[in-house]
């Protein structure tokens, strides 16, 4: 059995001998960019039943058919770990979706905040961009990119869940707050290019559920941030232990 050099997610169910039809944009990227052809292997994934090898039995410019032929991966589903950012430059903002992806987020919230200068998110080329990174990074579960809603909101609809809040106001603190080793469900909250104002701050700092953390002597970018926040979280409390 051929190893597929392809990974492509796939919104059908998987299982031996199941048959899986292809769009027309799938079919076009495997058939006349990858010039793939009858007897080609692919690697499927749809973000449940990890993933499989699966042969071309139907090729064509306007469709095909996948058929799986076993599985290679079992799921691995990332640690429950949310990512809230403020969007800022659209190639930015897609950066930051495609590390979140890369990196092991679960869910990607984009949040209004009082200094978010993006009016609006295109959430379902944010959606293709998270999914372009699953496939390119041997994921085999895609994060939700959920739609932009307020800070406020955002930060009710965690419950209970820990949240790392990345101060830029702590950087080059003497004595910079420590994350603690909390068990359970957290999230990452990632502020706008103009930071918090002092009302969010405030807000953030009296919540009993967040820690508030420095990313080091400077000041980073927005897009930095995330991924600096996220390998700290991830070497202390997620899957790269």
């Amino acid at each position: 059995m051929v190893t597929p050099k392809i990974r492509l997610y796939v919104e059908h169910p998987l299982g031996q001998g199941q048959s899986v039809p292809l769009s027309r944009e799938q079919a076009h990227y495997l058939f006349g960019v990858m010039r793939l052809a009858v007897g080609g292997a692919v690697a499927l994934f749809n973000g449940q039943d990890g993933e499989w090898h699966a042969d071309v039995t139907e090729a064509g410019k306007r469709g095909g058919v996948l058929t799986c032929v076993a599985q290679t991966r079992a799921l691995q589903m990332p640690p429950d770990l949310w990512l809230l950012f403020a969007p800022i430059k659209k190639a930015r903002t897609d950066f930051i979706v495609e590390k979140a992806a890369e990196m092991g987020a679960r869910r990607i919230l984009p949040v209004q905040t009082d200094f978010t200068n993006a009016g609006r998110v295109q959430r379902d080329r944010l959606q293709a961009h998270a999914v372009e990174a699953a496939e390119q990074c041997g994921g085999t579960y895609v994060p939700q990119v959920a739609e932009m809603i307020k800070l406020d909101r955002a930060l009710a609809d965690l419950g209970d869940r820990a949240l790392m809040f990345c101060d830029e106001g702590l950087a080059g603190a003497e004595d910079p707050s420590a994350l603690p080793d909390t068990p359970g469900p957290w999230a990452i909250l990632i502020g706008p290019e103009g930071g918090f104002s002092d009302k969010e701050r405030n807000r953030l700092h009296a919540l009993d559920t967040a820690h508030a953390v420095a990313l080091g002597p400077r000041i980073l970018r927005a897009d930095t941030a995330a991924v600096a926040a996220m390998t700290l979280w991830q070497r202390q409390l997620g899957d790269w232990q």
